[in-house]
């Protein structure tokens, strides 16, 4: 029996030993140290360097570092919630991809709301459906100038398929190779729906040209700021809520589930409900996260959906460290790090770079750059 099925079984877990305080349960005093101090730079250093110090400094933080900053924290979330229903439930979904494209969906429909009169073909349209000669908006449009409305499909939508589609997949046992090909399946179905100009959502081009949110300049430097000062937060949030779980009684029943699923059952556990359950939050995760990538970079299509994206998103949890929330942060940044740098120095060797990376990492560093350095 597995160490963590028996500490299950006897009530108490040697992975996550019960403390006297939550805040020593789901950090240590290094680990919050780490955390204000990452708090710091977002809150206080980053915004005095790119909204006060003069652009000729040298110290001055360009709006290019704020949106790629802004970007890889969204990616960052992303992580952690495939590390959840990974690393910890032993679910590998290839499909996170098509949550995050969803909240980008939800949030880019109320920007182009925004836009108003203010497009090419000066109509209250969207430019891609004047375009096509639409006279009205598809039902799906309805109140989506409305913020809380977004706020809403950015959370119910990722999260209603999550939990229709984990339930028949969990509830028919489909698990290992079969439920990620699975996974894959939807998302690649749901890239190729929105690809098509009748579904109205921009059809290849997606959405994109906003002009503001909540009534200011999407574009201006206040307004960036605060967008990556929000994401900022969310991911820390993020953070916290996915320790809280992995360090519950909940969190504990997914690792025995992942360790062994059968004796887990055995004990009593209805794990169809506990996989349902943390793959339906990974979802909405994704989805807040997409939300917020989208006024950041500008821009949402359906390539976001791509089946290659879900699975660079399972490359950023193992180079981190599976089962490690900081590593899957750690691997979403060094990875989209990695990125910027290839696609811009060296485009046509990024997808090569990547490979390298992955098979390095595999067969020199299985528990991920995390568990390595942990070791040292």
């Amino acid at each position: 029996m597995s160490a963590t099925a028996a500490s299950l079984m006897h009530g108490t877990g040697e992975r996550f030993p019960v403390r006297d305080s939550l805040l020593l349960r789901l950090y240590g005093p290094r680990g919050w140290t780490i955390l204000g101090v990452c708090a710091a730079l977002a809150f206080l250093v980053f915004p005095v360097l790119n909204l006060v110090v003069p652009a000729s400094s040298a110290f001055y933080l360009s709006a290019f570092w704020v949106t790629l900053i802004g970007k890889i924290m969204c990616y960052a979330m992303v992580a952690v919630a495939l590390d959840l229903v990974w690393g910890y439930a032993g679910i590998l979904s290839l499909g996170h991809g098509l949550f995050f494209a969803l909240g980008g969906y939800g949030m880019g429909m109320y920007l182009m709301r925004q836009i108003g009169r203010e497009g090419q073909y000066q109509s209250d349209l969207p430019d891609f459906m004047v375009f096509l000669d639409w006279k009205e908006y598809p039902w799906h449009w309805w109140n989506t100038d409305q913020f809380w409305w977004a706020l809403l499909l950015v959370i119910l939508v990722p999260g209603l398929l999550a939990l229709v589609f984990g339930y028949f997949a969990f509830r028919s046992r489909v698990k290992g190779v079969y439920f990620s090909i699975i996974t894959q399946a939807l998302t690649f179905a749901a890239m190729l729906l929105f690809f098509r100009n009748n579904t109205g959502f921009g059809g290849n081009n997606g959405f994109t040209d906003f002009k503001r949110i909540l009534g200011f300049g999407i574009t201006s430097p206040q307004t960036r700021m605060v967008l990556f000062m929000v994401t900022a937060a969310t991911l820390i949030t993020t953070l916290l809520l996915a320790r809280w779980i992995v360090t519950s009684k909940f969190g504990r029943v997914l690792t025995a589930i992942r360790d062994a699923e059968p004796r887990a059952m055995f004990c009593g556990y209805n794990t169809v409900h506990y996989k349902v359950a943390i793959f339906t939050l990974s979802a909405v995760l994704c989805g807040i996260a997409g939300a917020l990538y989208v006024p950041q970079v500008g821009i949402i299509n359906p390539s976001e959906m791509s089946p290659a994206n879900s699975i660079e998103i399972a490359i950023w949890v193992a180079v981190g460290g599976r089962g490690s929330l900081a590593g899957a942060i750690l691997g979403a940044a060094l990875v989209n790090g990695a990125k910027s740098f290839f696609t811009v120095a060296f485009p046509e060797y990024w997808l090569f770079a990547l490979g390298a990376i992955f098979i390095g990492v595999t067969l020199f560093m299985p528990r991920g750059v995390l568990g390595a350095l942990q070791r040292k």
